[in-house]
């Protein structure tokens, strides 16, 4: 009688769905995942308008308005993935964070102002017209 002997390994088949698998999970968590990613990179934003708006304040209830406040209270801002801007009048001021296009947050914008309105002007290239800071599409 004559054996046959089998080789080990992996037929042809066999490979091609592991790699169909594979690309099938990839496919479901790589949009999660970069979801989850900018939605981090967000955090950044809506923290420091808020640390923006405390040093803003402390300024008004000094000096009792708010003219020169943007060039005072801009220094302690840690920006990498938006950048910051602040307008002002003897009254008044808006905060304004807007992604960084070189990290990947173009089209992202969130407003903070004088009455602790937080508003998000852009959102994943659409324009919003948002009374708050969205994190992810559908809501607040």
């Amino acid at each position: 009688m004559h054996s046959f002997n089998r080789t080990n390994g992996f037929t042809l088949i066999e490979l091609m769905v592991t790699v169909a698998i594979i690309a099938i999970l990839a496919a479901i968590a790589m949009p999660s995942y970069n979801s989850y990613v900018t939605r981090s990179k967000i955090a950044e934003a809506t923290s420091e308008l808020s640390k923006w708006r405390n040093a803003v304040e402390r300024y008004y209830q000094d000096n009792r308005n708010y003219t020169g406040v943007c060039a005072s209270t801009s220094s302690g801002i840690d920006a990498k993935y938006f950048s910051y801007s602040c307008e002002s009048t003897a009254q008044t001021y808006t905060l304004t964070a807007t992604g960084v296009t070189a990290q990947g947050m173009s089209g992202y914008a969130y407003t903070l102002n004088h009455n602790n309105e937080k508003r998000t002007t852009q959102f994943a290239n659409e324009a919003s017209t948002a009374t708050c800071w969205l994190t992810k599409k559908g809501g607040c």
